[in-house]
């Protein structure tokens, strides 16, 4: 195998970068907003499966993502991230509702800072995490681009 490396590609939401750590296992999304980091551009077997399912997730043909992922953190910040890949394609969930599910009610907000740190968006559906005071709360992409996310998966039901 190689080292880690990054493919960048053009999808609705405009072009995303998608890294890999060598050994077959997405590492990160990087949204048009987003700064790169410094790998090898190289498009490999992974990464071209990964942009080929984002292409169909925003065609509507995807509702769920099937790829080998790698993401580090605490205990709880990976429960969190498992958590937000079993909220259904079209529907949200408050930060407390995934601070229940994850065994820690009373930590809504550190929720909130796993979700912001999540570096697998899209692929791991922080967009489909609310505030529970409305609204669609803070976003890396952008509030804009979070309610875009979560209007286009409604439209699509």
């Amino acid at each position: 195998m190689h080292g880690p490396c990054i493919f960048s590609c053009i999808t609705l939401i405009g072009t995303v970068s998608i890294t890999e750590d060598g050994e077959g296992r997405i590492t990160g999304l990087y949204l048009p907003s987003s700064n790169l980091p410094c790998m090898e551009d190289r498009e490999t077997d992974i990464l071209s499966e990964a942009a080929g399912q984002l292409n169909e997730y925003f065609s509507g043909k995807r509702r769920s993502f099937d790829l080998p992922l790698s993401y580090q953190g605490s205990e709880f910040r990976t429960a969190v991230l498992e958590s937000l890949m079993r909220i259904p394609y079209g529907e949200v969930r408050t930060y407390a509702q995934v601070a229940e599910d994850v065994g820690s009610p009373r930590a809504f907000r550190a929720v909130g800072t796993a979700c912001a740190e999540n570096p697998i968006p899209i692929i791991i559906p922080c967009h489909r995490v609310v505030p529970s005071s409305g609204g669609v709360g803070n976003y890396a992409g952008g509030s804009s681009l979070k309610r875009r996310l979560i209007d286009f998966e409604r439209g699509n039901l």
